[in-house]
């Protein structure tokens, strides 16, 4: 049974085998047995969610991964699962089970979904900060996390503490970009807890959260520890120790260890055997991964943005765009800086992205606009 400084990698092409194949190895089974000895315990899978968009394009988790873990948890004798999510703002949860295939997924496994944009939130203390969780996150009593390693073009990375965002309502949600991200993101694990943590990382998108350019890894991460986990993460997707402040600050309060020199990292390889699938140890490293200099022209990007307290949903659907227009030349042709924000509600300004911005000269209406309006907007801008 794995302990809190382990990490397991797993490399291959099966996502569903090398689901189970971790599970197997980690003793899933035994570490809920040996807490709930006399109670069969509901047990809740948090996925990644965040919008209608396939895990193809590197922003939302696999099905087959929650749909192996089910399997291994039907057969180990546990019966109590939910799996449960709430779409970013702007976004109906019921369309991202459409798209993303876990609504046709919990049809067939008869897996009770629960759609925490319906949810009521309480309050509840976060190691010294008061934040609204929903209620029925809070009802299960064993919480597999199941994110996607991936980037963020607000926090530069999202992985295991960030998914927890999901379990709290759209107010919060917010409320958590008006206090910054990190000082809220790293206290809501301690208000919530993660009992075991399985990272999509088939094909992440390095830079952006809502997906869009998937780069294939092919791999899968496992921890019980979500800080250890994040602190891994961020190295492999090439960010500096402390870039990421929210990891930090779930350490420090008593979420976990970000201390990666203590931290045992197994990594299975995916063979084939005498025609038959296995995964054997490797001795090598997960070394960072390349960015070929695609950090630097994200940044040059935001410099063409003034963000005030924007929504994720906001914000990451402008900066790809942005980026695009980027690559083919044009952004140099914005008559002016973009605004974008609830800090702009009720302020004056040139040009605006969002309602946020109504009282802007020129602004482009949407709680959040989409994509191709976005680009619309910005094209007849350079006219």
């Amino acid at each position: 049974m794995m302990d809190q400084e382990e990490i397991m990698v797993v490399c291959g092409s099966r996502i569903g085998e090398m689901t189970y194949e971790l599970l197997r190895r980690s003793g899933l089974s035994e570490l809920i047995r040996e807490r709930f000895r006399d109670k069969d315990p509901l047990i809740a899978l948090k996925p990644n969610l965040l919008g209608p968009i396939p895990a193809s394009l590197g922003a939302t988790t696999h099905p087959e991964i929650a749909g192996s873990v089910i399997g291994y948890l039907r057969e180990e004798g546990f019966g109590r699962i939910v799996v449960m999510e709430s779409s970013w703002v702007g976004d109906r949860t019921s369309d991202s089970l459409l798209v993303t295939g876990f609504g046709e997924l919990c049809d067939r496994l008869e897996v009770p979904f629960w759609d925490l944009q319906q949810d009521e939130a309480v309050p509840v203390d976060c190691a010294g900060m008061t934040l609204n969780i929903c209620q029925r996150a809070l009802e299960a009593d064993f919480l597999i996390n199941l994110p996607v390693m991936k980037g963020h073009c607000q926090t530069g990375m999202t992985c295991a503490l960030k998914n927890m965002k999901g379990c709290i309502p759209g107010g919060e949600k917010r409320r958590f970009h008006r206090m910054g991200l990190h000082e809220p993101i790293g206290h809501l694990s301690a208000g919530i807890r993660q009992d075991f943590i399985l990272a999509d990382a088939i094909c992440p998108d390095l830079n952006f959260e809502d997906g869009g350019n998937p780069v294939a890894l092919n791999r899968l991460i496992l921890a019980r520890d979500p800080v250890l986990l994040d602190a891994f993460s961020l190295r492999q997707i090439g960010l500096e120790d402390g870039s990421v402040p929210y990891i930090r600050i779930a350490e420090r309060s008593g979420v976990g260890s970000a201390d990666l020199s203590k931290a045992r990292i197994t990594t299975l390889m995916e063979k084939t055997v005498q025609g038959e699938c296995v995964y054997l140890e490797s001795g090598g490293e997960w070394s960072s991964l390349p960015w070929h200099g695609e950090r630097d022209r994200i940044l040059k990007v935001k410099e063409m943005v003034c963000d005030v307290d924007s929504c994720s949903a906001c914000y990451g659907t402008l900066i790809p765009v942005l980026h695009r227009l980027e690559e083919e030349g044009l952004a140099s042709a914005l008559p002016g800086q973009l605004c974008i924000g609830q800090g702009f509600r009720g302020r004056t300004g040139r040009i605006g992205i969002g309602n946020c911005t109504a009282r802007f000269d020129t602004f482009l209406k949407g709680c959040p606009p989409d994509e191709c309006q976005i680009e619309q907007f910005l094209r007849s801008l350079m006219t």
